[in-house]
């Protein structure tokens, strides 16, 4: 039974930076894909980021690439989000998830394991 945990959420200012982080329970996280996505009030839930296996490939939405990073330390069965430059626009609720395949890593329904999401609030 996989289990994940986000935490590192909070308010923040405009242009300041933030790092969440998922805790994985469960065996094999290695062996897992790990997804970001985001949820703000009234929108529907939108891919952030993914990284594959042992952290070799990564894919970013056009509107974080290059403020945002995803990583993940095997060791600590743990996924990172750094978030710099942050923006109104990124106040949501940020939640990890996990499946076993990189094939369509932006579609939130093919993900098999989801946190219970951690909130950003960004103030302009």
């Amino acid at each position: 039974q996989v289990q994940l945990v986000e935490s590192g959420g909070g308010l923040v200012q405009a242009g300041d930076s933030l790092r969440l982080s998922c805790a994985f329970s469960g065996r094999f996280f290695s062996a897992y894909v790990m997804g970001w996505f985001r949820q703000a009030p009234g929108k529907e839930r939108e891919f952030v980021a993914a990284i594959r296996w042992r952290g070799d490939m990564t894919s970013y939405a056009d509107s974080v690439k290059g403020r945002f990073t995803i990583s993940r330390e095997d060791a600590k069965n743990v996924l990172y989000l750094e978030m710099n430059s942050l923006k109104p626009e990124d106040t949501a609720v940020y939640y990890c998830a996990a499946r076993n395949q990189w094939s369509d890593y932006s579609d939130s329904y093919k993900y098999d394991y989801w946190g219970q999401g951690t909130q950003v609030t960004v103030s302009s």
